[in-house]
């Protein structure tokens, strides 16, 4: 058996899924499986992955496209391993990711269950360095990564104030991934965070204070894909929703307001704005990102 069971999920992206192949195979911790479940790609996935002439790569394909939750279950069905690892199948690891956190893990008592990194956004060589930074600059999420504990980081994810990257940052012992059910296939968005809250409610997550997952820039889905899935999000975890309002935490209004910032990025002012009435107040350091998102729907509007 070994240690870790790696699940790469893929969709029609041959063209950058060796990076991530590779980095699961040059892990200092080699006593790892790497199954790639093709999720019925029309690209040449299939060759990409029989290709490579090492005992250690599963290729499992499914006939038609079931979405990214389907796929890791798939995955998660034959692993065989002490852990399931978690990786997007356009990211990639530092060498030493799997063994800093088994480290971790294993230097720990029985109810730590799951661990996750730090995370690196690689450069994108054709963007504008300055309009980068600016973004940079002004995007900067009160996130409290680096949290650690148990049921009560599912406040802090439900608040917006801790992202872990979880799709390619978890690590998962697997019989809690077994106990769980692996993922809910109702969602096509905000699976790896919801899978996450239901790990939470079995155990402990350790945080390993280093850069391990390499991340390239991506465009997102659109305002209205995530207005849908925050939906099905919000309902799901309704219970631990009234509990926290109850509380005085404005979950639904926090909800609301990251929808405002993604409607006016994408130009569309009237959603944007009824989003914004019913967000939280935003803090004095999410304004420029307010405002940058603005800017940008203002050029969308223009170059229509």
């Amino acid at each position: 058996m070994p240690t870790v069971s790696v699940i790469i999920p893929t969709y029609n992206r041959a063209d950058v899924l060796p990076q991530s192949i590779d980095s699961a195979l040059d892990q200092t911790l080699s006593d790892v499986e790497v199954i790639v479940v093709d999720d019925a790609s029309s690209d040449h996935t299939e060759s990409v992955v029989t290709s490579y002439d090492d005992p250690r790569v599963t290729y499992l394909a499914h006939e038609t496209n079931q979405g990214g939750s389907a796929a890791r279950n798939t995955g998660i069905d034959v692993a065989t391993g002490d852990y399931i690892a978690l990786l997007d199948s356009d990211d990639k690891w530092a060498p030493s990711k799997l063994e800093r956190q088994v480290e971790t893990l294993e230097r720990r008592s029985d109810e730590w269950v799951a661990a996750y990194c730090g995370t690196t956004i690689l450069k994108d060589e054709e963007a504008n360095p300055i309009w980068e930074r600016i973004k940079s600059l002004v995007g900067r999420h009160r996130s409290r990564e680096g949290s650690e504990g148990g049921e009560e980081l599912v406040k802090e994810i439900l608040m917006e104030n801790l992202h872990t990257s979880a799709g390619s940052t978890l690590i998962v012992e697997k019989d809690v991934v077994d106990a769980i059910d692996g993922f809910d296939e109702s969602f096509d968005r905000y699976q790896d965070t919801e899978f996450l809250i239901r790990v939470l409610k079995q155990g402990k997550l350790a945080y390993v204070d280093e850069p391990l997952l390499l991340r390239y820039p991506s465009g997102g889905p659109s305002a209205d894909a995530v207005r849908q899935a925050n939906t099905h999000f919000l309902r799901t975890f309704a219970e631990d929703v009234v509990e926290l309002e109850t509380r005085g935490y404005d979950v639904t209004g926090t909800h609301h307001y990251a929808l405002a910032s993604l409607y006016l990025s994408e130009g569309r002012f009237r959603p944007g704005l009824a989003f914004l009435r019913s967000g939280t107040t935003p803090a004095i350091g999410q304004l420029p990102g307010l405002f940058f998102n603005a800017f940008k729907g203002v050029q969308t509007r223009l170059e229509v």
